[in-house]
């Protein structure tokens, strides 16, 4: 107990120091404890809209001029007519000066409107201290300058009482000087954020900018009529936008301005949301105020970015309800396995709240919330798929408190051991591939025991004529049957040679076809079944011949990782899974299920659930009893994976109910019903990638053609697929360096052989979930090696996504550089997705590579592998049977 408290405390003070550390406040900065010199001020409410015309009433015009008393010296205006106009003669009530603007543009006749409302303010307000002419139209390229002096002219001459000028960006100031003899005073906007500058240099940057103006226009005053720092919305360059950086750009700011006496006005008074249509989320997120007019930006003392993080920091905490669980359930194990899961734990509970509560802390896009809500299901299912290679490692890499281990029981006596039927179902296979199986099978160790050859659907006799001729060599241990078009692909072929086993036999063997066995394989394993609960016991597939080639070299230790590791790991609750080959069952136990699955192309597996689902014990000796050959091509490989997800689909399909945790029906315990979600939710997973793949692909397409859109993603699209693709690698690298024990090289290429099967689990996934009847794939063994085209070609369907990917993420660096970190970090991810399809080309192009042991290629390793064993023994029975109801 004390070891539980403490790993409780540990991960406690870890999870609020990493909360504390990510949103620890920003470096200090002087308070600003004076009135802000001017503010511009739009009086748009959340539901009001220039653009749609719904304006804000006098009413509400007013509360907001009584709302900036005493904490704003003035206010700017920009238009002077859709009720902008009532302002001077409503802020004079309350003695609150006003710099009155005129809006112009193209549309000629507004302009005369504009012109003439501002005039007629400026003659009956006295509160009225500057007029700004115009607003940015010789940046937007409305006016040339001569043209805008005119209107100047005609509001100079109208009231000689008032300076006058027009707001311009600094630069525009620069290149067209001219435009200063027109104005009474210089009026301009110095914005570092719009200007791609980074916050730490905002300040350097703005009063560089405003000194370079003074000195070129040094006989006139110089006005900063904007000057700001959005606090929420995508980075823009490198400049970000955030609630800290307002903060301290603006206190910087205005207490350098009351240093050095410097004239501005604060861009903007209230955040305006009605602006995102026009310049993104950042567009309504300027103001000093919210909307609703409350206090955004601490003026004094400390400036947190997320004040809501104390309650998410709480809410994480819920994590410790399945923690203290764990803890409790999995006392025997290290102290180190039990603390690494419960750090995981937490770190997966904190980040799912911080994706949660990131619509609340950062405004989104509406594309982007769409986003959020299309891929929050996502993200939480790779968040359980870290929880599960966490779990994993915290077994598999301290495995001091797995309890359930068996090794081989040597049994000298023959006395007492149980007849084996072994059964081998072969299909249009290399005959000499099958009579070396036959040879190593012959050879076995074992007093009582029968071999059953069942060859299905080979319709030329130059292949299956000599398997029955060596059967008739090896003596009556062995029979041969060969079945005419038979239904049930291997299925059937296996509940073929179950109706005609030995009456007396009470274990049945299943050997693949190009396996060759140990002699003490019966010998060392069937001790087991004395035990009457035990129906299933299984040793791991093994591979042979692979080395010095270089494709089946990782094609081998990619295999071997589950064997090592996952059976390991799921053999502790009893859930191992069932595989077609080196696994014995008791024969009472396979009659009682109805024996092998026609219906599913995964038939091993699903037999072991439905064993297992009736209260039966499985048993996992994790040493090699036999090896076999791998797919000679990356096609065949593939083929197999399809098999065995799409199979998976299947199962789940037909046993899900089983497997939900509050059904009572079924034997299977929590433990088993985890193993087997679990042991298949990676794959679903994969599947998901195509979602985000798509996903990512059409964001970024939108980034290109439709920027106002779609803006740069933020890192709640980035973080967690990045995250949990790290992880995914921490966790294979680090088991396999532990459990598997294969050189550095080995390990990367069993994880680019991992990784290029991707594609072909998610469609396998997605055909499953919406399909029934795909055929049983062979994995045929032995093919002859393809040239480089057609190893290219067993890749299109990944060779055409790896270059989208590329391109967009080429596409997307050309079109916004390399200075915001935003659009790096899309790039990168765009890069790291396209991984699993890069790892496709490899793997296809080393398929085709011949070896790199001098003379041994792929065909020679696929010959030496079915070398034949001497043959002996007297004829047994061979049978030829023909069915012809073929589904």
């Amino acid at each position: 107990m004390r070891k539980n408290a403490l790993i409780v405390l540990i991960v406690f003070a870890v999870n609020l120091g990493l909360w504390a550390f990510f949103n620890r406040p920003a470096d200090p900065q002087l308070d600003f404890t004076g009135q802000v010199k001017a503010v511009s001020f739009s009086p748009y409410r959340a539901d009001q809209d220039p653009l749609v015309n719904k304006f804000p009433t006098p009413k509400q015009i007013e509360e907001d001029i009584v709302f900036l008393k005493g904490k704003a010296g003035a206010i700017r205006t920009y238009s002077s007519l859709d009720g902008m106009e009532l302002i001077p003669g409503l802020a004079d009530k309350h003695d609150m000066p006003v710099m009155a603007g005129a809006w112009l543009d193209k549309r000629l006749k507004r302009n005369e409107l504009e012109i003439a409302a501002l005039i007629k303010n400026l003659q009956e307000h006295k509160n009225i201290k500057r007029v700004f002419v115009g607003n940015e139209s010789i940046l937007r390229g409305d006016f040339k300058v001569a043209e805008l002096a005119e209107y100047i002219r005609r509001v100079k001459e109208a009231a000689p009482h008032v300076e006058v000028s027009t707001a311009e960006p600094w630069h525009v100031w620069i290149n067209n000087p001219t435009l200063a003899d027109s104005v009474d005073f210089i009026s301009i906007h110095i914005l570092p954020y719009w200007e791609r500058i980074p916050e730490e240099k905002a300040i350097e940057w703005s009063m560089k900018r405003y000194k370079q103006v003074v000195e070129r226009f040094p006989d006139k005053h110089v006005l900063v009529a904007e000057i700001g720092w959005p606090s929420n919305g995508e980075r823009w360059g490198k400049a970000k936008a955030s609630i800290a950086n307002e903060a301290k750009f603006l206190r910087q700011f205005m207490n350098l301005a009351a240093q050095q006496n410097i004239d501005y006005c604060v861009m903007e008074a209230f955040d305006q949301p009605w602006k995102r249509p026009l310049e993104g989320v950042v567009g309504a997120h300027w103001g000093i105020w919210t909307v609703d007019r409350e206090l955004k930006i601490p003026l004094t003392g400390v400036i947190l970015e997320d004040t809501l993080w104390p309650v998410q920091f709480g809410v994480s905490l819920l994590a410790f309800i399945p923690m203290i669980i764990f803890l409790h359930k999995r006392r025997s194990q290290p102290f180190s396995g039990r603390l690494f899961f419960s750090l995981l734990l937490q770190t997966v509970s904190s980040s799912l709240v911080w994706i949660a509560f990131t619509p609340i802390t950062i405004e989104f896009l509406p594309a982007e919330t769409a986003a959020w809500a299309m891929l929050l299901p996502m993200q939480i299912g790779l968040l359980a798929v870290v929880l599960i290679n966490g779990f994993e490692m915290s077994e598999m890499l301290w495995p001091e408190g797995l309890r359930r281990r068996f090794y081989p029981l040597r049994h000298d006596l023959d006395a007492g051991l149980p007849k084996v039927s072994i059964h081998v179902a072969c299909c249009k296979e290399p005959p000499d591939m099958v009579i070396a199986t036959m040879n190593s099978l012959a050879a076995l160790d074992y007093p009582n025991y029968e071999v059953l050859l069942i060859d299905n659907n080979t319709t030329d006799p130059g292949q299956w004529k000599p398997l029955e001729e060596h059967c008739a060599k090896l003596g009556s241990r062995f029979r041969f049957f060969h079945l005419e078009e038979w239904p049930g692909y291997k299925a059937g072929a296996l509940n073929f040679a179950l109706q005609n086993t030995a009456p007396d036999a009470r274990v049945i063997a299943v050997v693949d076809s190009d396996y060759q066995v140990r002699p003490s394989w019966l010998r060392s394993l069937t001790p087991y079944f004395e035990k009457p609960d035990i129906a299933i016991v299984q040793s791991p597939q093994d591979h042979r011949e692979w080395a010095g080639d270089p494709y089946k070299t990782v094609c081998a230790w990619e295999y071997d990782g589950f064997f090592r590791i996952g059976m390991v790991h799921r053999n502790e609750r009893n859930a191992i899974i069932q595989h077609g080959t080196m696994t014995m069952v008791r024969k009472a136990v396979l009659e009682e299920v109805g024996g092998w699955g026609e219906w599913c192309i995964c038939e091993d597996a699903e037999l072991g659930l439905k064993v297992i689902e009736r209260g039966y014990q499985a048993i996992y000796v994790p040493e090699s009893f036999g090896t076999g050959l791998t797919p000679d091509t990356y096609a065949g490989f593939k083929r197999q994976r399809f098999r065995w997800a799409y199979g998976a689909v299947q199962i789940l399909k037909r046993h899900w109910r089983q497997l939900l945790p509050w059904n009572k029906t079924t034997s299977l315990d929590l433990g088993q019903k985890y193993h087997f979600v679990a042991g298949w939710l990676p794959w679903f997973a994969d599947a998901t990638q195509i979602a985000v793949l798509v996903v990512s692909l059409v964001w970024s397409l939108g980034m290109l053609v439709l920027p106002r859109y779609f803006g740069t993603p933020l890192s709640i699209f980035l973080l967690p697929p990045l995250g949990a693709f790290l992880f995914k690698l921490f966790h294979f690298m680090w088991l396999y360096q532990t459990r598997v024990k294969c050189g550095i090289w080995e390990r990367i290429g069993a994880a680019i052989a991992g990784l290029a099967l991707t594609h072909t689990i998610a469609k396998a996934i997605f055909q499953g979930v919406f399909t029934s009847k795909k055929p049983f794939l062979r994995t045929p063994k032995c093919e002859e090696r393809c040239a480089v085209v057609r190893g290219l070609l067993m890749a299109r369907e990944e060779l055409v996504i790896l270059g989208l990917l590329w391109l967009a993420a080429a596409g997307v660096i050309a079109r916004y550089g390399t200075e915001n970190p935003d659009i790096v970090t899309w790039a990168v991810i765009l890069l790291v997705q396209s991984t699993p399809y890069l790892a496709s080309l490899c793997l296809s192009l080393i398929s085709v590579v011949p070896g790199i042991i001098p003379g041994v290629d792929g065909k020679l390793a696929c010959t030496n592998a079915c070398q034949m064993v001497p043959a002996a023994g007297p004829a047994p029975v061979a049978l030829s049977v023909e069915r012809k109801d073929k589904v």
